[in-house]
């Protein structure tokens, strides 16, 4: 049984993956034929999961009761002003529970989990959100929690980490390589191999062999759906560019979602430059990445002559990968969607200005998206509108940005 989401009836079909798990020539199963066969069976239990109505009206009553879902749909007016040009609208992704996206599919992650009969789940996290939505969501479901987090992005996103240890979930620190999230990934996937029959690895992000690419778009695609309906409602019109930022991808492939069988609409995400894409500091994978294997899937990533990881740099923990979700580099190739960037410097002020003119204080790695807006929307006319995913609320940065910046 192959049970797609709806949104794998989008035409194109760049959003479907093949049997293996490949998006084009991206992604794919991982070689190892033990944990191969586990991720087989999470692949088959999806399908029955998604085609049974009891699954679905559970995802929806939490989505609706627990999650504060639908997210609306914000026209920033104030900015929208400032800049001149196209009119700025957020998809309000920071006003779910725990703050982001990122419970979007750690409720479904673990649902799925408890049905297989799994004893506990398992994840790595960057800036802490999809460790602070997995944990709840093991609160919640009453399932134990294991997040591995780089010691570099504890120290940053100290909020965070004591959200996850209230929750009662079992933090493990990682000080191996560069302590940020690839390092957390590896960490967490050796805890896996210890016990994987009872255990469910979380990934938290479009990354990852096959179920997981497709399986986090699908239960990240309510993004994108919620956003069409609600934009089209506000407006009559569609946008003319929806906007992301992308680490691994997940808001962005799940407001993508939506909009890829409307080719009106550009699709744009938005990567961390860093400290400038001359430099070595960057965490910029589709814009300066080469094919390569990580994680146990095909994808752009930033990688040395040996074709080994590079340590990236972001100022947005959780845009620090070296790697991407392979459906944005299959949008690449196609030429379905454009990957721009932002420094860290325009995060930054990205982030005051939101947080001054609106009212609203963004993820770091939102005011990637943010910054990418400012910049583009004056170079657009009146009466056309770019639609950006506000992924993430920056309760967990404002410690950080105020060292930063010495307010």
């Amino acid at each position: 049984m192959n049970i797609q989401h709806p949104i794998d009836t989008a035409p194109e079909h760049l959003l479907i993956p093949d049997a293996k798990g490949y998006f084009g020539a991206w992604g794919g199963p991982i070689d190892d034929p033990r944990v191969g066969a586990l991720l087989a069976e999470i692949g088959a239990a999806l399908d029955v999961a998604l085609a049974d109505p009891a699954f679905q009206a559970e995802m929806s009553r939490l989505r609706a009761t627990y999650i504060g879902r639908p997210s609306p749909v914000y026209h920033a007016r104030n900015l929208s002003a400032d800049c001149g040009g196209a009119q700025i609208w957020f998809k309000r992704e920071d006003l779910n529970h725990t703050g982001a996206h990122k419970i979007n599919h750690c409720i479904g992650e673990v649902l799925l989990a408890k049905r297989m009969g799994k004893k506990r789940v398992l994840a790595e996290t960057g800036a802490g959100q999809h460790g602070v939505a997995l944990a709840t969501a093991a609160a919640l479901l009453g399932i134990e929690c294991e997040i591995h987090m780089g010691v570099v992005d504890i120290a940053k996103e100290h909020p965070n980490v004591s959200r996850m240890k209230i929750l009662g979930c079992k933090l493990v620190p990682v000080a191996r390589g560069t302590g940020t999230l690839k390092d957390a990934v590896d960490s967490a996937f050796d805890s896996y191999m210890q016990d994987p029959e009872n255990t469910f690895f979380a990934i938290g992000s479009v990354t990852g062999p096959a179920p997981y690419p497709r399986m986090v778009q699908g239960f990240q695609s309510v993004i994108g759906t919620e956003a069409r309906r609600q934009f089209t409602e506000a407006t009559g019109t569609l946008p003319t560019e929806v906007a992301a930022c992308v680490g691994g991808g997940s808001n962005a492939i799940g407001l993508f979602s939506g909009f890829i069988d409307a080719p009106e609409v550009g699709l744009v995400g938005i990567e961390p430059s860093g400290h400038g894409l001359d430099t070595d500091k960057h965490a910029a994978t589709l814009t300066l990445g080469k094919p390569g294997h990580m994680h146990g899937f095909r994808c752009y990533m930033l990688q040395d002559d040996d074709g080994a990881p590079l340590p990236v740099h972001s100022v947005a923990s959780g845009l620090d990968y070296p790697g991407v979700g392979p459906q944005h580099c299959h949008l690449k190739d196609m030429g379905r969607a454009r990957y721009e960037s932002a420094t860290d410097d325009e995060a930054f002020d990205a982030f005051m200005i939101l947080s001054r003119r609106e009212g609203i204080i963004p993820a770091l790695e939102s005011a990637h998206a943010v910054a990418y807006a400012i910049r583009r929307a004056p170079q657009m006319r009146p009466d056309q509108s770019i639609l950006v995913n506000l992924s993430g609320r920056g309760d967990k940065d404002i410690d950080f940005v105020i060292r930063s910046l010495g307010l």
